[in-house]
C-alpha cells in the first residue's frame, strides 16, 4: 500500500471528528485495523477501503483526488495513538502521524513480571524517561536499578540494556524518549 492511502484515511477520519476506534465500530472491524491501515503496515483491499469510506461518507473517487492539507495538529489523543508493542508491553508512540520527527516520545505500559525479552537491547541514539507508577528494573551494560515512581533513567541505547517490570501485581507505566527516532525496538 501507498503511504498515501494511510495518510489520506487518517486525515480524512480527523477531518470528519471520528477516532480510530469510531470508524473502526461504524465500519465493523477492530480498530487495531485501522490503526494498522494508518500506519501503512497493512494494505486494505479495494472493497476494505470502500467500506470504510461509506462510513464517512465518501466515494473512492473523492477519496484519491481531495487536496490534504498539511498537518497542523500538535496534539495526540489517547484514542488515536496506536499501540506499537506487544501483548505484555503496551507502547504508544507520540506524535506517530508527524513525519520527519527528531525525537521519539513514548508512553510504554508494562503488564506484571513482563519484559523486553532475554536479549539486551543494543542502538543508535540515546534515551531516557520517568517512572510514572509502578516499578520498573532497568539493566544497562551489566549494571541493574529498580526504579520507583518518580525515579528517572538516561543512557547511550549503544550499550546493552533491557526493562523488567518485577511485580507479579502492579502494572509499570513510564514516559520516555529517544533521539534519534529509531522506535524500532526488538520487542515489538
Amino acid at each position: 500500500m501507498s503511504i498515501e492511502v494511510a495518510t489520506r484515511l487518517q486525515y480524512i477520519r480527523k477531518k470528519h471528528g471520528l477516532s480510530q476506534r469510531e470508524l473502526a465500530k461504524r465500519a465493523g472491524v477492530t480498530n487495531g485495523t485501522i490503526s494498522l491501515i494508518e500506519q501503512n503496515r497493512v494494505s486494505p483491499s479495494v472493497g476494505s477501503l470502500k467500506k470504510l469510506l461509506e462510513c464517512i461518507p465518501m466515494s473512492l473517487a473523492e477519496f484519491f483526488t481531495f487536496e490534504v492539507e498539511a498537518e497542523r495538529s500538535v496534539v495526540s489523543r489517547r484514542a488515536d495513538m496506536a499501540n506499537l508493542g506487544n501483548q505484555s508491553i503496551e507502547c504508544y508512540l507520540a506524535g506517530s502521524s508527524v513525519k520527519n520527527r527528531s525525537i521519539d516520545i513514548r508512553r510504554e505500559v508494562y503488564q506484571p513480571l513482563s519484559d523486553t525479552g532475554p536479549r539486551m537491547l543494543e542502538h543508535e541514539g540515546h534515551e531516557g524517561g520517568v517512572v510514572v507508577s509502578g516499578q520498573i528494573e532497568l539493566t544497562v551494560n551489566g549494571a541493574t536499578w529498580l526504579l520507583d515512581p518518580g525515579d528517572s533513567f538516561y543512557f547511550e541505547s549503544r550499550l546493552p540494556h533491557r526493562f523488567h517490570n518485577p511485580s507479579a501485581e502492579r502494572v509499570c507505566e513510564i514516559v520516555s524518549a529517544g533521539s534519534p527516532p529509531t522506535f524500532r525496538r526488538a520487542f515489538l
